[in-house]
């Protein structure tokens, strides 16, 4: 058996940096900002505090690492509006959450969920690659898993063993995440459908390989695998946001006639392929006008993502998004 391939102990996103102190306040202060208030208290008064926080955001997503040098407590209370998937480099965090207690090591991450309160223990010299992901975004996934509305909130048990098949895959993926954004292929401005495409996998492999109270559902749902007609329709799709492919092509990419195409992504998605397409260079679009420098045009951003005419653009694009493409305001609200 070929070796599992881990993320070396080192520091990574050096060239995206948040914070470099000693500063107790400011530590708590800055960190808070991007995740969200806590307390943070030093284990042992006199060491000496070193944050290092480096972040990389999408539009759904953000990859961090996180050091703070000295043995430190964490108390976040409730996360809020984000899920945070921990996964140590060094060192460990003893994790108390949801009424459960363990120690998250390099080979047991653990995965924070928003609606209940958490404290944690960072060792001296630990240090994480930590993927915040936001609620809505996951929740939307889920539901296209499930393809009904959600019973509640989505709870994941909190520790990830990264030594079960599960999690060897998990692991798998967030490693392939860090590794793209640590070479410059993932992330960058502008955003792209292939962006898009990376937060979705990533939220869809968290819900198809670690426990949740929904686990049962997704199973019974018999969205577990998706036939690969459809897989390869997606993909497809997502190759060729720009260029002017019809109904036909999108099945003949998949390999079947298009009346049965049109049944499986209503049975999948709820939706035609020419919706799922639609959406998807919409959803493009409306990532590269976010993008906070070089963002393109409302024009240039239309014709790159497939769209020939700027009155339809518009129009589907404030349905979709509730604000019109060049409302800089509005994306500013999306952004934030």
């Amino acid at each position: 058996m070929t070796a599992e391939r881990t993320l070396p102990t080192r520091e990574y996103f050096a060239s995206h940096p948040v914070l470099r102190t000693s500063d107790l306040d400011e530590a708590r202060h800055r960190v808070g900002q991007k995740f969200c208030d806590h307390r943070l208290e030093i284990g042992n008064r006199r060491a000496s505090l070193s944050v290092r926080h480096n972040a990389v955001r999408g539009l759904n997503l953000s990859v961090n690492y996180l050091s703070y040098g000295a043995e430190v407590s964490v108390d976040p209370g409730l996360l809020g509006s984000f899920y945070l998937f921990h996964l140590p480099l060094a060192g460990s965090t003893r994790i108390q959450h949801r009424g459960e207690e363990m120690t998250a090591t390099p080979r047991a991450a653990a995965i924070l969920n928003p609606d209940r309160t958490a404290r944690l223990h960072w060792s001296e010299g630990c240090s994480k690659v930590l993927v915040q992901i936001d609620r809505t975004h996951l929740e939307t996934v889920a539901r296209d898993l499930v393809g009904a509305p959600l019973p509640g909130p989505v709870r994941f048990d909190m520790k990830v063993d990264l030594t079960s098949p599960q999690g060897r895959q998990l692991h798998r993926m967030v490693t392939a995440c860090v590794e793209a954004v640590e070479s410059g292929h993932l992330f960058q401005r502008p955003l792209g459908g292939g962006d898009l495409r990376a937060e979705h996998d990533l939220a869809h492999a968290l819900l198809m390989l670690q426990r949740s109270n929904i686990t049962h559902i997704i199973e019974r749902a018999d969205h577990q695998a998706r036939p690969r007609a459809i897989r390869l329709a997606l993909d497809y799709i997502h190759a060729n946001l720009a260029e002017p492919i019809t109904l036909a092509d999108i099945a003949r990419a998949a390999g079947i006639n298009v009346r049965t195409l049109q049944k499986g992504f209503q049975r999948v998605f709820g939706l035609s392929p020419m919706q799922v397409l639609r959406n998807a260079r919409l959803d493009t679009a409306h990532y590269q006008l976010l993008a906070h420098r070089d963002a393109p045009s409302v024009t240039e951003a239309a014709f790159s993502c497939g769209f020939s005419h700027l009155g339809r653009f518009s129009r589907d694009y404030k349905e979709r998004f509730g604000h019109s493409p060049s409302d800089r305001q509005g994306l500013r609200a999306a952004g934030s």
